[in-house]
C-alpha cells in the first residue's frame, strides 16, 4: 500500500533529468533485433487464444455456484445469514474481477490480430479478432483502423489518433506572459470528490465514449465523428464495408445478450457480463491512457516528430505484475517494443524490450509507480499543452510543466 503514496525511482528521474530528444536511429533499433523474433507461429498464438477462453469459461462456470454455495453455509451449515451475505458478495467481487481482467485479455489478443501477430494467415487474424472484439462489443475494422493510424502518428499533436492533449487556446485561457496561477485554477482546480467521479466516469464508460463521440480523439475531426458510421472521416472509402461489417457483428452479439437474458434475467446478465464488461473496459482505459499521457514524457508537432521519437515515447509499466503479462499478453510490460515492432508476436515481445534496454538507455521509459496512483497523477497533473513549441510537454492546474528542454534543445526551439 506505500507504493500509493510515492512515485517510482524511474518517474523522478526522468522530472530531474532536462529532455533531450533520443540520439538513436531506427536502422540501429532494427539492427539489433534477430529476424527469428519476428517469426509468427499460429499453432502458439491459437493456444494463448484458447487458454483464455477456456479461463473465462471456467470462470464462468465458477460463478454459477457462488449463490447456491452460499446458500448451503447458511441453510445446512448454520452459517449467520450476514455471513452468507458476505462470503457471496466476497465471492462476486472476486469473480467480477478476474472476469474483467480476462476479458481485458480478449481485448489485447484482438488488438494483436488486428497487427496480424496471431499469423502469418490474414483471415486467421481477423477470424480471432472479430470474434473476441465483438463478443466484448468492441467494433473490431473499426477501431483496427484508428489503431494502425494512431501507431503511424503516436505523439503527434497534428496527427495521433487517441488522447491528444488539448492546448491553451482549447481552454480560452490568456497567453503564458500574462495568465495568472488564478485563470488556470478556474479552469482546472475541482473538489476532490467531482475529480473522482470525472475518474469513475472515464474508467467505467470512457471507452464507449469514445467511440460514441471521439472523445480524447484527434481534433481534426468534425463534431459527431464516431467508429460506427461507415462515412465517417475517421475511415477511408475501402475500409467501409469493414466497418459494416464490424457493426453487423455488435449486432449480433447484442441480439445473443438480449436472448441470454431472457433465459437468466437481468440480475444475473448483470452479475456474469456486465460486470465484467465494464471491469474490462476499465483495464482497457487504464492501460491505453498511461502508454501515451504522463507529465514527463512529450508530445511532438511536425517540426520535431519523427516515427522514432513517437514511439519511443511512450511507458512501460507493470500493470498488474504476472497478471498483466500472463492475461494482458504483455501490453503494458512491454509497449515501447510493441510501438516500434507491433509486427513482432506479443509472445516475443519480452526479449525485444531486453534488448531495446541496451539500445536506448536513458531514452527508454519505464515506470514502477503504482498504476492507481500513476493514473491519479497523470488525470490530475496533465491538463493541457502550450500553442506553439515543437516539443511540448503536459502542463498542470498551475500552468507549470513537470519537466523542462535541455538548455541546448530550449535554444533550437527558440531560434526556429
Amino acid at each position: 500500500m506505500s507504493t500509493l503514496f510515492h512515485d517510482g525511482p524511474e518517474y523522478e528521474k526522468r522530472l530531474k533529468t532536462p529532455f533531450t530528444p533520443t540520439k538513436v536511429t531506427l536502422s540501429q533499433v532494427h539492427s539489433v533485433i534477430p529476424k527469428h523474433l519476428h517469426e509468427k507461429n499460429t499453432f502458439k498464438a491459437l493456444l494463448y487464444v484458447a487458454r483464455d477462453i477456456l479461463c473465462a469459461t471456467v470462470v464462468y462456470k465458477l460463478g454459477w455456484m457462488i449463490d447456491p454455495v452460499a446458500r448451503t453455509l447458511v441453510q445446512d451449515y448454520g452459517v449467520p445469514v450476514s455471513v452468507g451475505a458476505i462470503a457471496k458478495w466476497s465471492l462476486w467481487a472476486l469473480y467480477w474481477h478476474w472476469q474483467g481482467v480476462i476479458l481485458a485479455g480478449w481485448w489485447c489478443l484482438a488488438h494483436e490480430a488486428g497487427h496480424g501477430t496471431i499469423s502469418p494467415y490474414a483471415w486467421v487474424n481477423h477470424v480471432v479478432g472479430f470474434t473476441l472484439h465483438s463478443f466484448i462489443l468492441v467494433p473490431y475494422y473499426s477501431w483496427r483502423s484508428t489503431h494502425h493510424a494512431h501507431h503511424k502518428a503516436t505523439m503527434s499533436v497534428e496527427r495521433d489518433e487517441n488522447f491528444v492533449p488539448r492546448t491553451r487556446s482549447d481552454y480560452s485561457l490568456p497567453p503564458e506572459t500574462s495568465a495568472h496561477v488564478d485563470n488556470y485554477h478556474d479552469i482546472f482546480e475541482e473538489t476532490p470528490i467531482y475529480t473522482l467521479l470525472r475518474m469513475l466516469f472515464m474508467q467505467a464508460l470512457g471507452w464507449q465514449f469514445y467511440l460514441v463521440t471521439n472523445a480524447m480523439g484527434s481534433p481534426m475531426y468534425p463534431p459527431g465523428t464516431n467508429h460506427f458510421q461507415p462515412s465517417s472521416p475517421l475511415f477511408k472509402p475501402h475500409e467501409r464495408n469493414g466497418i459494416i461489417a464490424s457493426n453487423i457483428g455488435l449486432t449480433v452479439m447484442s441480439c445473443v445478450l438480449y436472448l441470454w437474458t431472457r433465459e437468466v434475467g437481468i440480475a444475473n446478465f448483470a452479475k456474469f457480463y456486465f460486470v465484467p464488461y465494464i471491469l474490462a473496459n476499465h483495464w482497457i482505459v487504464m492501460l491505453t491512457y498511461l502508454h501515451h499521457s504522463d507529465p514527463s514524457i512529450p508530445h511532438y508537432r511536425k517540426g520535431e516528430w519523427s516515427f522514432l521519437r513517437g514511439a519511443v515515447s511512450t511507458v512501460d509499466r507493470p500493470l498488474l505484475g504476472w497478471a498483466g503479462r500472463f492475461f494482458l499478453h504483455n501490453v503494458s510490460h512491454d509497449h515501447v517494443s510493441h510501438h516500434l515492432f507491433s509486427s513482432i508476436p506479443f509472445y516475443n515481445q519480452p526479449q525485444v524490450t531486453e534488448i531495446l534496454k541496451e539500445v536506448l538507455k536513458d531514452d527508454y521509459n519505464y515506470d514502477s509507480t503504482n498504476t492507481f496512483r500513476a493514473l491519479y497523477r497523470t488525470f490530475t497533473q496533465c491538463c493541457f499543452i502550450e500553442d506553439d513549441g515543437d516539443i511540448v510537454f503536459y502542463k498542470n492546474k498551475d500552468g507549470k510543466a513537470a519537466r523542462v528542454l535541455a538548455s541546448d534543445v530550449q535554444e533550437e526551439q527558440e531560434a526556429k
